[in-house]
């Protein structure tokens, strides 16, 4: 009997492998909550920051892209740079693209994964069934990576939470919660900037804390982009580029240099739709950082260093950190210890090879797992196109 792949996590990464795994013949066990990152940690109203052509998932047969979705759906179709696209209408687009290409797909969660005897992997399901698979590939998301910085920690003693005086971003779904509440976004990238317009516009009274060099600042709209540079899913510039459609040199930059790549490039700017509706809507106020934050009477108050140097105290009836995501492997618990222990890190992240397998054979990672060795369009729907048939290619030339 032949071995079926794992692949654990259904968003557009693993849904993106499963499809170009399956095309090549490849049996494949697909694992997750459909679309979950979106659907359950995205808010509602949100609109993609990303453009109709760096918003399809990759796939080897025709018809799948999000153009093709909404002539299937009976919408107006979404496909130039101006057009913006609905997280409902994303959400619906995987669901679709699942039901087209992994109508099998299994809802259930990978509790463990660990080798077995035989060089495969020993895998164990919530539902209780235990099973082998001759390779695992990790396309788990965001799940269980939102950061919240040291400096936020003091007025979540028991952790971010919608209900604790510090949140996170991601555990906001329905902003209107925040009606007629003073509230603080701390962040300046699309992130902070949309759940802040979303609150203001459900009756908070919002402030954005940005903190050190991240500016609140806005992109160009796609009719004032630099004509004589190339295009790439993000604007138009050279290095974009280069990261986005050449990235295989990327692991072998200096482990500096990468992760300094990571954050910066694409980093903290706010779609050029959303200007009008923040300025004049939501506060800003830019500090050198924040330097503690504390819960007085179940409100948050937080102390920060102005740029001028001296310190302030800002009070909120509640904080939304909208502080990103950071990889750490020891946050992935359902990884065995003996496979995170076998596991080459690099500040926290899996160092990958060619075709996006670790250290250890046959244990693959991709999507944001994989940003430090291959670069910022892991971050992005769009990477899929670069990253699933290289995975794929060489899974079935290493367990074919």
């Amino acid at each position: 009997m032949i071995r079926p792949v794992a692949v654990i996590g259904a968003g557009p990464f693993g849904l993106s492998t499963a499809a170009h795994l399956r095309a090549r013949g490849i049996p494949v066990r697909v694992f997750g909550d459909l679309m979950v990152s979106w659907r359950d940690h995205m808010p509602a109203g949100m609109l993609l920051k990303s453009t109709p052509a760096a918003s399809s998932l990759d796939c080897p047969q025709a018809g799948h892209t999000l153009a093709d979705y909404c002539d299937a759906a009976g919408i107006r179709r979404l496909v130039t740079d101006e057009d913006i696209i609905p997280v409902e209408t994303f959400i619906a687009y995987g669901e679709w693209f699942q039901q087209q290409l992994l109508p099998d797909l299994e809802r259930v969660r990978v509790v463990s994964v660990d080798r077995d005897r035989s060089g495969g992997f020993a895998l164990k399901l919530d539902s209780g069934e235990t099973f082998t698979a001759r390779a695992v590939v990790v396309a788990t998301g965001l799940s269980g990576l939102d950061h919240l910085p040291a400096e936020l920690a003091g007025a979540a003693a028991d952790g971010p939470a919608p209900t604790a005086p510090v949140s996170h971003s991601s555990q906001h779904h329905d902003l209107t919660r925040f009606a007629g509440k003073e509230l603080i976004v701390v962040g300046a990238g699309q992130s902070a900037l949309e759940t802040a317009v979303l609150a203001a516009e459900a009756g908070a009274r919002v402030r954005v804390v940005s903190r050190g060099r991240g500016r609140v600042d806005f992109g160009e709209p796609p009719w004032r982009q630099p004509g004589l540079r190339p295009e790439s899913p993000f604007g138009r510039a050279w290095s974009l580029w280069a990261l986005s459609y050449y990235p295989h040199p990327y692991r072998f930059l200096p482990e500096r240099t990468r992760h300094y790549l990571v954050r910066r490039v694409l980093g903290p700017l706010g779609a050029w739709w959303l200007r009008d509706r923040f300025e004049g809507r939501v506060q800003v106020q830019e500090v050198d950082r924040v330097l503690a934050a504390e819960a007085r009477d179940g409100s948050p108050v937080l102390t920060v260093r102005t740029h001028a140097g001296g310190t302030e105290r800002l009070c909120a009836d509640h904080v939304v950190a909208a502080t990103g995501y950071r990889v750490d492997i020891a946050a992935m618990d359902f990884l065995g210890h003996g496979l995170r222990t076998r596991l080459a890190v690099s500040r926290g992240t899996p160092r990958l090879g060619a075709g996006y397998v670790s250290s250890v054979p046959g244990l693959y990672f991709t999507g944001l797992p994989a940003a430090s060795s291959y670069g910022p369009v892991m971050r992005f729907v769009c990477g899929t196109e670069f990253a699933s048939p290289r995975l794929a290619g060489h899974l079935a030339a290493a367990h074919g």
